[in-house]
C-alpha cells in the first residue's frame, strides 16, 4: 500500500517523465547552477591566489578563448549531468513505487482466496 504523497509523486511522474528527459528542458532548469559553478571558478581564477595560474595567463593571452570554450563545456556537462542524475534518481523511485505497489496488491489478492 502506498502512502498519499507516494501516490502524488507517481501520478506527477506518470504525467512529466517524458517532458522532463528532453534536453531543451534539462538544459534551461539545470544551467542557471552550471553557470554558478563557472562563475566561481573565473572569480577564483582571476582572484589572483593561485600565482603559477596568472602568470600563464598574462604570459599568453591567446588562452582566454580556451578558457571560455572549456567554462562553456563544465556548465553544459554540469547542467546535463545533474539534471539527468535527478531524472533517473525519480524514474528509478517511480518504478520501486510501482512495484510496491504491485506486491502489495498482489498479496492482498492471495490474503483473500
Amino acid at each position: 500500500m502506498l502512502t498519499p504523497d507516494e501516490k502524488k509523486f507517481v501520478i506527477y511522474w506518470e504525467k512529466n517523465r517524458d517532458q522532463k528527459k528532453k534536453v531543451s528542458k534539462q538544459l534551461s532548469v539545470g544551467l542557471p547552477a552550471g553557470t554558478l559553478i563557472v562563475i566561481a571558478i573565473f572569480i577564483n581564477f582571476f582572484s589572483g591566489w593561485y600565482k603559477r595560474a596568472l602568470m600563464e595567463y598574462n604570459a599568453d593571452k591567446s588562452i582566454f578563448p580556451v578558457l571560455l570554450i572549456a567554462a562553456a563545456g563544465i556548465a553544459v556537462f554540469f547542467t546535463v549531468f545533474s539534471v539527468r542524475h535527478k531524472w533517473d534518481m525519480n524514474e528509478q523511485h517511480y518504478r520501486e513505487l510501482i512495484s510496491k505497489e504491485k506486491s502489495g496488491s498482489s498479496e492482498t489478492a492471495g490474503d483473500k482466496v
